[in-house]
């Protein structure tokens, strides 16, 4: 890069500090992200910010994604870009930003971690010898018996149940949807087995289904820890979060009934394209059946 090319980037962290307030940890990111475009720069002969076209931001972006950089990094390389190509233009030092319309490619979503079905039974009917344990017992048989999200459960009022109809309400579903949910007949059971005990420690006016030894509601925190204890108390090696039990609730489901609309409904989704990653996770369930069984496909040993 041209001496002044290499000035006017000086004065872009300066007035990132002082005028900005930026941290410290900001300007050094901004400084490494606008380092390995100039390193690109160098290399294709470019001399001043100005030669900078859009194809280049491109380019350098599509390198670095080949590089095994990810989406966020990546992200964030275009948004240092941007705001020094943002400052030159108040400067007038240039006529375009050539970042701006660039994007980072699309991170790979990730598929949800499931239990399957001899998981769950070890997990589920390991048994409950004191009134906490009746407790998480009924909690973990509603996550996977309903698909609950852990905000749910931890909002959920003894008004909320109808355990002769074996359903429930969920009142404050993700973005304020409610929607009426099926329970199961041995979370129903488990649900039966705790509130005798819940009765026991509930501090009126308490209206909560799961509430902790002090009467009151109990915490997100709390179950999540609730269910790591279960784990490590039941020798169950994997780990575990409440989350995972929806999700196996959802895998399952879907892999026996192959109703994505319905299981969109009980997951509470209010765009079907989030529930079809259930079914990405059930295609590669069937791709590792196929892989094992089928004669043309089984790897040479």
């Amino acid at each position: 890069m041209h001496a002044e090319a290499e000035q006017t980037l000086g004065d872009f962290f300066n007035q990132l500090e002082i005028e900005k307030r930026a941290s410290i940890h900001t300007i050094k990111s901004y400084q490494r992200d606008i380092k390995r475009l100039i390193g690109y720069c160098t290399d294709k002969a470019i001399c001043h910010w100005t030669e900078v076209r859009q194809s280049d931001i491109r380019s350098h972006i599509a390198n670095r994604h080949r590089q095994g950089i990810g989406s966020k990094s990546l992200q964030r390389e275009l948004s240092a870009i941007r705001s020094f190509y943002n400052y030159l233009l108040k400067k007038r030092l240039a006529d375009t930003n050539p970042a701006e319309h660039v994007q980072a490619p699309r991170q790979a979503r990730k598929l949800p971690k499931t239990l399957d079905v001899d998981q769950i039974s070890g997990l589920l009917e390991a048994g409950a010898n004191s009134t906490l344990e009746i407790r998480d017992l009924a909690m973990f048989e509603l996550f996977y018996s309903s698909g609950l999200r852990l905000s749910e459960l931890t909002a959920l009022n003894l008004d909320d149940l109808d355990l002769p109809d074996n359903s429930l309400i969920v009142r404050s579903g993700k973005g304020g949807k409610s929607r009426i949910l099926p329970i199961g007949s041995k979370a129903v059971t488990a649900i039966e087995n705790w509130l005798p005990e819940r009765a026991k420690i509930a501090l009126p006016p308490e209206s909560a289904v799961f509430i902790s030894t002090r009467g009151r509601r109990l915490g997100q925190r709390s179950v999540q820890l609730r269910l790591e204890q279960w784990c490590k108390k039941k020798a169950i090696a994997e780990h575990l979060h409440p989350h995972m039990l929806r999700h196996s609730f959802a895998s399952h489901l879907l892999e026996s009934s192959q109703d994505l609309r319905s299981v969109q409904e009980l997951l509470g989704h209010s765009n079907i394209s989030t529930t079809q990653i259930y079914t990405h996770l059930d295609f590669q369930h069937l791709s590792e059946v196929y892989d094992k069984a089928h004669p043309r496909a089984k790897k040479k040993s």
